[in-house]
C-alpha cells in the first residue's frame, strides 16, 4: 500500500433530502446491465477493470467489475452501501466514517465488508478503483479531488461542490485522469421523471411554455448551506434533463428564520428562451410535505406527483386556442379553453437509487459517460450560486 501525504477528513452527511421510489431487489430497467460476480471471501484479489482472465486464460472481452468504497455514513451513506452491495457483493470493498459507531452498525448487516476510519487507507488502496462520497458538501472537493489524483473514478452525492471554481477544477482533473465523475442527481433516473422526458420528446405536450416546482417540508435546517442548496438541486436537475438546455437568466429571493443567516425559504425564476420560464419554491418552513412538478405545454400539461404512490404522473389534455384565423380574431384576440382526457402513463417500479448506482457501476466498467456527469453537476452548481448571488442582491436578474 502507497503513503499518502495529503490528509484529508471526513464526516458523514447529515440528513439531505431523501429520493422517491420504491426498492425492488431487481431492477426492471436495468436488464441490459450484467450483475456482476461475486467473489468467495479469501480467494485471489479480482483483477482490475479489463483484465480478468477467462477461463480459457485469455482475455475476457467483458471488464471486470469494478471495485468500490462508500465516503461517509451518515443518511445518505447507508443506502448507498446498501444499493451496491445489492449489485456488486463482494466487489464493495469497505465504507469508511470518522464515527466508528456509524460503521460498526452498518457492516452488521453486510459479512466481509470492512470499515475504517483512515481516509487514506481508502485512497491508497490499490484494490478500491471507484469511491462513492456521501459528505457534506464541504468536504465534496478536498474529497473528489484526492480520490481523482489517485486514479479513483468518483460519484458525489448532490450538489456536486460549493462553488464553480471547485466544480470546475473537477471536470477538468477527471477528464485529464481519464476516470468516471458524477453526480448522484438520483431524481434523474427517478423512472417517473424518464416517462416525462418520453412524453416531452414525443411531442405530446407541444412547445413547453412554463415548468413550476414546489419541494416544501418542515425542516431539516442544515449548519452548512441554505435551503437552495439543499432542496434545489433536486429540481433543478430535473428541470434540466426535462429541457435539454441551459437557462439565460435567473432571479432568485429568499430569507433567513433559523437564527443565522442561511435562507430557509426561496423561490426562483429561470428563463430558458424561446417562451420558457421555470419557476421553485423551496421551503423548510411548511407545515406540510409537497412535492409537485407542473410541465405546462401548447398542447397538454402533465403533474408529477413524487408523493402519490400510484399515479405520479397524470397528463391534462387541456388549454387554450388563441384565434387568429380572421381579422376579428386578430383583433379581439379571443381565447378559447378546451378540456379534455386525463390520462396516467404507466410507471415501472424501480428504485431511483438502484438504477443511479448501477449506472455508476456500468459506466466505471465500460469508461462510458454518465448520464449526470461532472458537467451536468457543474450546471447545477452554476446556477445554485448564481442564485445566492441573486438572493443577496435582492432578486437581482442574473444573466448566465
Amino acid at each position: 500500500m502507497r503513503t499518502c501525504t495529503k490528509t484529508v477528513r471526513v464526516r458523514a452527511a447529515g440528513t439531505p433530502e431523501p429520493t422517491g421510489g420504491t426498492a425492488l431487489a431487481n431492477v426492471e430497467s436495468l436488464e441490459a446491465i450484467r450483475k456482476p460476480a461475486r467473489f468467495s471471501t479469501g480467494g485471489p484479489a479480482p483483477a482490475r477493470p479489463g483484465n480478468r482472465p477467462s477461463p480459457a486464460g485469455q482475455q475476457s472481452q467483458t471488464p471486470a467489475a469494478p471495485r468500490v468504497a462508500v465516503i461517509g455514513l451518515g443518511y445518505w451513506g447507508p443506502n448507498l452501501v446498501r444499493n451496491f452491495h445489492a449489485l456488486l457483493g463482494e466487489n464493495l470493498r469497505c465504507c469508511c466514517d470518522l464515527q466508528p459507531d456509524r460503521g460498526r452498525s452498518v457492516i452488521r448487516g453486510y459479512p466481509g465488508l470492512r470499515f475504517t476510519e483512515d481516509i487514506q487507507a481508502v485512497l491508497t488502496d490499490d484494490d478500491i478503483d471507484a469511491v462513492a462520497i456521501a459528505t457534506p458538501v464541504d468536504t465534496h472537493y478536498a474529497l473528489a479531488r484526492a480520490a481523482l489524483e489517485a486514479g479513483k473514478s468518483v460519484l458525489i452525492e448532490k450538489p456536486m461542490c460549493s462553488s464553480v471554481e471547485q466544480a470546475r477544477e473537477l471536470v477538468e482533473l477527471a477528464e485529464r485522469r481519464g476516470r468516471v465523475l458524477m453526480v448522484d442527481h438520483t431524481f434523474v433516473y427517478n423512472p417517473a421523471v424518464r416517462r416525462i422526458r418520453q412524453i416531452i420528446e414525443e411531442g405530446q405536450l407541444g412547445d413547453l411554455l412554463f415548468i413550476d416546482s414546489i419541494r416544501i417540508n418542515l425542516g431539516l435546517f442544515q449548519r452548512d448551506v441554505n435551503v437552495v442548496w439543499d432542496l434545489a438541486p433536486h429540481d433543478l436537475s430535473i428541470v434540466l434533463y426535462l429541457v435539454g438546455r441551459p437557462p439565460r437568466s435567473l432571479s432568485a429571493f429568499g430569507a433567513a428564520h433559523g437564527g443565522n443567516d442561511l435562507e430557509s425559504i426561496a423561490y426562483l425564476n429561470l428563463d430558458f428562451g424561446d417562451g420558457l420560464i421555470a419557476n421553485f419554491h423551496v421551503n423548510w418552513l411548511s407545515p406540510v410535505k409537497i412535492r409537485h412538478t407542473v410541465v405546462g405545454g401548447r398542447r397538454r400539461s402533465l403533474i408529477y406527483n413524487d408523493l402519490d404512490p400510484v399515479e405520479k404522473v397524470k397528463v391534462y389534455d387541456s388549454g387554450i386556442e388563441v384565434r387568429q384565423d380572421d381579422l376579428e380574431g386578430r383583433r379581439r384576440q379571443l381565447i378559447e379553453y378546451r378540456t379534455g382526457d386525463i390520462w396516467v402513463p404507466h410507471i415501472p417500479q424501480a428504485e431511483p437509487l438502484r438504477i443511479m448506482a448501477a449506472h455508476f457501476i456500468e459506466c466505471v466498467q465500460n469508461g462510458t459517460r454518465p448520464l449526470t456527469d461532472g458537467r451536468a453537476g457543474l450546471e447545477v452548481v452554476r446556477i445554485l450560486e448564481a442564485a445566492q448571488h441573486s438572493i443577496k442582491a435582492q432578486g437581482g436578474r442574473i444573466t448566465l
